[in-house]
């Protein structure tokens, strides 16, 4: 079965291409301000609109940090995070545990797998501290 890439607007891609050229993850409104800085400005609900589409065509992945933000990148940069649920720091994990886990071969027809997420929540070493 082969997979085709699903059609974007010149708008998705700009986003994409923004999320691309950055190291890290970048939220709504970060996106929102670098494409008014490249003078390519667009409504802040038209990027969160935008990035949803691309969520669904999975080109793109989003991360809930628990101070309801949300981050974005491309769904090809495997990365996981440890975040902390009290003061919200993260760090990334170094390689990723899910890789090594196959997914069930008798579903392959009945669901396509677009990207997965995997994200650790606990105390930093800060807060820890502070609590104890």
């Amino acid at each position: 079965m082969m997979v085709t890439k699903p059609e974007i607007t010149k708008r998705q891609e700009q986003l994409l291409e923004k999320l691309k050229k950055c190291e890290d993850e970048l939220s709504g409104q970060e996106l929102h301000r670098q494409l008014i800085i490249d003078g390519k400005s667009m409504g802040l609900t038209t990027v969160y609109r935008n990035l949803q589409v691309l969520i669904k065509n999975g080109l793109i992945r989003s991360r809930h940090l628990p101070t309801g933000e949300v981050l974005y990148t491309p769904v090809d940069r495997d990365i996981h995070h440890l975040t902390c649920v009290q003061c919200g720091e993260t760090s990334k994990v170094e390689g990723c545990p899910v890789k090594e886990i196959h997914s069930p071969k008798k579903n392959t027809k009945k669901f396509q797998l677009l990207f997965h997420t995997l994200e650790y929540f606990g105390l930093c070493q800060n807060c820890y501290q502070t609590q104890s």
